[in-house]
């Protein structure tokens, strides 16, 4: 179950109707998958997509999603720092940011042009959408694991707009989960870097 935190009042919210009144007044929306899978850590891309084949449609479906890809994020990744430190500045897409997470954890933080800065811990199950334009930016747990299943609108994908506004510098990522230890690794996740162009 996701975890959302008002970074500024402290607040927190941990159930998932809470959670999804309150990402709605900011467009986004999140929803959770109960199913359960016997992936291994090692299951392919197609092991992946075909193992939440009926979710995945669903979502293409109502989004207007026309292809599906995996990221299989973990500390062997070569050059994993170089590559993911990037996705830690506030940045926004030109479309719609969609992840279904299958393994592990991150954390995402919202940067709403009218709303406090807020961040949402992500897990197995969780499935959110950050709408085009939105200012965010993305953050590994102290695990630095995370399996996600993206959804895109357009065949070519997308790549990060920054601000350099300096605001996510005043946010320390802070994860809540058995990996996260109330902390994070300074990493991020759109991820767009480690994965063949559509």
């Amino acid at each position: 179950m996701a975890t959302l935190t008002l970074r500024d009042s402290g607040e927190v919210l941990q159930d998932a109707p809470s959670i999804g009144t309150f990402l709605e007044k900011f467009g986004i929306w999140y929803r959770r998958f109960e199913g359960s899978d016997s992936l291994t850590k090692d299951a392919t891309t197609d092991e992946i997509l075909a193992a939440y084949e009926e979710p995945i449609g669903r979502l293409k479906r109502e989004g207007g999603y026309v292809t599906a890809d995996v990221i299989n994020i973990h500390p062997e990744v070569p050059n994993l720092d170089t590559l993911l430190a990037k996705f830690s500045r506030e940045h926004w897409h030109s479309e719609d940011e969609v992840r279904f997470i299958v393994h592990g954890r991150g954390l995402f933080h919202i940067h709403p042009k009218e709303g406090p800065v807020f961040s949402i811990e992500v897990v197995k199950g969780d499935m959110i959408n950050v709408p085009k334009g939105t200012l965010h930016w993305f953050d590994l747990c102290t695990d630095r694991t995370v399996r996600a299943i993206r959804l895109f609108q357009d065949m070519s994908g997308w790549t990060p707009e920054y601000t350099d506004s300096g605001v996510d510098g005043n946010y320390a990522p802070q994860c809540f989960g058995p990996a996260g230890s109330g902390a994070t690794a300074s990493v991020a996740g759109s991820l767009a870097d480690l994965l063949p162009k559509h």
